[in-house]
């Protein structure tokens, strides 16, 4: 060997050296990021095995937080936060040192689901323009995942956190946005929002692969191949959620489902699975706000969209924590799968976020959820939850709102309002024992609380 050729590979051996001792850090500690307040959260990330690190978090007055590097070259530590403020700088020493700058503390919401939580302004949403022109928002941080999906769990993501503006608002979630805003300003603090979305993806990619195999019933899930986005159990919980765990998270709000009506009946059992995995991985019971599906013309032979609206709402039931908002009536076109009213649905999640997580009611977000139903003098009355001030029927008379006997023949039925009940004429049937209102793919109803939130669509049984 010449010593030309000695000295370059003298060289290239010292700077792979130099560059495997540095510290190193996922993407999702990066400049203008937020760490949750009033928490302990994570600090993670890789060095040289037995490398003494030391982390100085700028609110602390100088603690420095101390831990090593595993024999897996891998280190971890948990770092106390104070009340919401920043900006902080973050500098973490070892061999080498990492500074992260422009550091907020305050709330953090994981945003994810398929196309309409990953729906952008630029895709078109109400006031679309002038909604970017307002988004000039450095209080709110973003974290965008790429769309790319794996077969093993990983370890990292090619993303960084970016401060709120009209250029990077418009590139992300508008759901998520106007949700973190409405959070942020309703309390003053800052907001970060991890946004993890993909249109058209069913909840079993969302799911660890051996949550699905491992269930008898889930087990048998395959959706067929398609070219636009994996299919594979657990291919986005392993590139789109696993690498930001265990970052500490105020809460999820998920928006999904449209992918999984045609297997609607298993949905409650397969979120169960997918949410309590989400939480193992963050280390936390975090509450978890999804948005049922809204009418949208499926063209279904076998009522898929309505037995899977009615598989969200047992949700809340099953699970602690979990609960659900209604957007029927923010649907301007049931020809289209994507609402465009996505502030409307942004402002009610947080407004039921504020009220559940931080105790500061601002507006209702409740819809009323059938509870149950009677005979009385040939009419059924029927009563339902989450109602403080009673029903109302927006118009003449109530829309979908159906009736049916034993022989299944389904029939337009009235009713009126009083109170809290519905009270459905059942005189034209000798014995009613079906009823269901907006129990298919597309029916929008006029049935509200007096507050103005729509009912919850159901069908039932006698």
């Amino acid at each position: 060997m010449n010593n030309r050729i000695f000295c370059f590979l003298f060289v290239q051996a010292l700077c792979l050296a130099s560059a495997w001792a540095e510290i190193r850090l996922p993407a999702v500690f990066t400049d203008h990021m937020v760490l949750q307040r009033n928490s302990e959260v994570t600090l993670w990330g890789w060095g040289t095995p037995s490398e003494h690190i030391a982390i100085v978090p700028g609110w602390l007055d100088g603690d420095t937080i101390k831990t090593q590097v595993s024999n897996m070259g891998k280190w971890s530590a948990r770092v106390r936060t104070t009340e919401a403020g920043g900006p902080y700088i973050i500098r973490i020493n070892g061999t080498s040192e990492v500074t992260l700058s422009d550091v907020m503390l305050g709330e953090v919401w994981l945003c994810s689901g398929q196309s309409n939580m990953e729906w952008k302004a630029d895709y078109g949403i109400n006031n679309g323009d002038e909604e970017v022109r307002n988004a000039d928002f450095p209080n709110l941080r973003i974290f965008h995942l790429p769309q790319i999906g794996a077969s093993t769990p990983q370890e990292n993501c090619l993303a960084q956190w970016v401060r709120c503006s009209p250029e990077t608002m418009r590139k992300t979630s508008a759901l998520g946005y106007f949700f973190g805003r409405n959070i942020s300003e309703e309390l003053d603090v800052p907001v970060g929002i991890i946004v993890a979305a993909w249109g058209g993806t069913p909840a079993e990619v969302w799911t660890p692969k051996e949550s699905i195999m491992s269930d008898p019933v889930l087990s048998d899930y395959f959706y067929g191949s398609t070219p636009w986005w994996p299919i594979e159990a657990g291919a986005l919980f392993n590139s789109m959620i696993h690498p930001v765990m265990p970052y500490e998270i105020a809460g999820c709000i998920w928006y999904q489902g449209e992918a999984n009506h045609t297997r609607a009946d298993s949905y409650a059992r397969l979120m169960q699975r997918m949410i309590s995995s989400w939480r193992v991985g963050f280390n936390k019971e975090f509450p978890f706000y999804l948005v049922q599906i809204a009418p949208f013309t499926y063209n279904s032979t076998d009522n898929g969209p309505a037995r899977l609206r009615e598989q969200q709402a047992m949700l809340p039931k099953i699970m602690h924590k979990v609960k659900m908002i209604t957007v029927s009536d923010l649907v301007d076109d049931i020809k289209d799968i994507h609402p465009r009213d996505k502030k409307g649905a942004g402002l009610r999640l947080s407004r039921l976020a504020l009220d559940d997580v931080y105790g500061k009611f601002v507006g209702d977000y409740e819809s009323p959820v059938f509870k149950t139903a009677h005979f009385k003098d040939n009419h059924i009355v029927i009563s339902f939850e989450g109602i403080k001030k009673g029903l109302v029927i927006r118009g003449e008379r109530i829309e979908g709102l159906k009736i049916a006997g034993d022989d299944r023949v389904w029939k337009v039925a009235s009713a009126t309002v009083k109170g809290n009940e519905l009270i459905v004429s059942a005189r034209d049937l000798k014995s009613p024992a079906f009823i269901s209102y907006c129990f298919d793919d597309d029916s929008v109803g006029n049935l509200f609380s007096v507050e103005g939130v729509p009912v919850v669509a159901f069908g039932i049984n006698f």
